[in-house]
């Protein structure tokens, strides 16, 4: 069996040697290893379960199949250069195990729908992961923002100072994207957990198959609905991509802010050195390689998503062997996403709050404005006129390179008569916060009430795989 293919039955010459080098799929689809055994024994049992094979034969062959997987999780596993695929890896390492037997396990069976089941239990298990992952970098977040409860900061429009907030709550935002990614790719696991196997090549088998016992087996909830679809069906692996991008978006903006907050122009916060590296010709440099790695990869992510986009655009039904493609792309996505994931929360816990700066600069900026013209709309003012109000007070903190808190009450009602001492009071970051009334802003009542919320989500959990608030 060492040199036969599984494919080879009309053949009567060996493919060219450039041919196998570039049609073989095994330096790629060998992760997949573990995956296409356990659905070859669940296979086999269906297959003795029908009454397709005997009982015995499918013991011998399960029994075979279990140390094939043991081998492959010790990495005793010894592959060789006819193996093309995982599929054949592993029928060649079974025939020479137990021989011709070793030819029923194929039964009812193609690699069309066998790559499709593959996939998708790995898949099933990759969601897994991501949830973890996901869940570890929004707790990391939280501790983050935990330690530091009192810190205030700018926030940005148009990187921009716009209004003062609180620093947990530009943490809570993120917990929120984060949660939103949880919660899509649990939904997408809804339409990955659907058995293909059974579809054959690609229109069923003339054989007595039970798709149902096979799902049951392998704890799929429901199966095929068409046996075309089934085998050339990639819209599980293009939504968990999408599904990626996105999270990818989320993870570049959270590191663009820390690569912007470390450089000396903000200095908003400290990257611990071990996340960091130098500079091969400035002595004085630390660079927050971490989070612009991360960064970057988004650009892996997304190409992931647009080439295999490019590859399904226009195949016809049913296989076609162009969707060999469709495994790196996605691998390297998922791998992208995961290891940011890891380093990330890893990372943010080590990273210092430099709340003083913070708060020197949420007092720069005049980011109190909105307080002073809210003022004047509880005092009866419309807001379009208390706009162009305070607006002339900013021309004047300008002319006079004044902070609005820099200016007197007297100066204030100059602008208008209906500031008091309390709109004079509104003009530091720490009142401007406080009286924050809407739901889901930075009042601090508000931000410690969310916080004891995310708390008992992320650490309570008893379902951490796709669990939604």
């Amino acid at each position: 069996m060492k040199n036969r293919k599984l494919w080879g039955g009309r053949f009567d010459r060996r493919p060219a040697a450039k041919t196998e080098a570039f049609s073989s799929s095994l330096s790629v689809d060998s992760r997949l290893a573990q995956y296409d055994v356990e659905g070859s024994i669940a296979h086999c049992r269906m297959l003795a379960h029908a009454g397709i094979i005997e009982k015995p034969e499918s013991e011998k062959i399960i029994k075979s199949l279990s140390e094939i997987r043991a081998a492959l999780e010790d990495d005793r596993f010894l592959f060789e250069p006819s193996d093309e695929d995982i599929h054949t890896a592993v029928e060649r390492a079974l025939y020479e195990k137990i021989g011709v037997l070793a030819g029923k396990l194929h039964t009812g069976r193609s690699r069309n729908d066998q790559i499709v089941l593959d996939e998708r239990l790995y898949v099933r298990g990759l969601l897994a992961d991501l949830d973890q992952g996901l869940r570890g970098l929004q707790k990391s977040l939280l501790v983050w923002v935990q330690k530091n409860p009192k810190a205030i900061l700018p926030a940005f429009t148009h990187l921009q100072h716009s209004q003062a907030i609180l620093f947990g709550h530009w943490g809570l935002a993120y917990l929120e994207m984060f949660q939103r990614d949880r919660d899509r790719l649990a939904d997408a696991g809804r339409r990955v957990n659907v058995l293909p196997l059974g579809a054959s090549a690609g229109a069923g088998s003339s054989l007595p198959l039970d798709p149902d016992y096979t799902a049951k087996l392998l704890g799929f909830s429901g199966i095929f609905a068409n046996s075309l679809d089934a085998v050339s069906d990639r819209d599980f692996l293009l939504e968990v991509l999408a599904d990626l991008s996105i999270v990818a978006v989320h993870l570049s903006r959270l590191c663009e802010e820390l690569v912007l907050w470390s450089s000396s122009e903000f200095n908003f916060i400290e990257i611990d050195q071990r996340y960091c590296t130098g500079s091969s010709a400035l002595p004085q440099k630390k660079n927050p390689d971490i989070p612009e790695l991360v960064r970057g990869k988004a650009g892996v992510v997304f190409g992931g998503l647009v080439a295999l986009l490019t590859t399904m655009k226009s195949l016809p039904l049913s296989y076609n062997r162009d969707l060999q493609e469709d495994k790196p792309p996605f691998f390297n996505a998922a791998d992208a996403v995961l290891s940011s994931l890891e380093v990330l929360a890893e990372m943010i816990p080590h990273t210092r709050v430099n709340a003083a700066v913070m708060r020197r600069a949420a007092e720069t900026g005049h980011v109190t404005a909105l307080d002073l013209s809210e003022f004047l709309v509880r005092r009866g003012m419309p807001f379009r006129e208390a706009h162009g109000v305070v607006g002339g007070v900013v021309r004047q903190c300008l002319a006079q390179n004044k902070p609005l808190a820099g200016l007197s009450l007297a100066e204030l009602k100059k602008h208008s008569r209906l500031f008091t001492r309390e709109a004079k009071n509104l003009l530091s970051a720490t009142e401007s916060v406080k009286h924050r009334l809407s739901p889901g802003s930075s009042n601090p009542d508000q931000v410690a009430v969310k916080i004891k919320e995310w708390a008992g989500v992320l650490f309570l959990e008893k379902n951490p795989y796709g669990a939604s608030r």
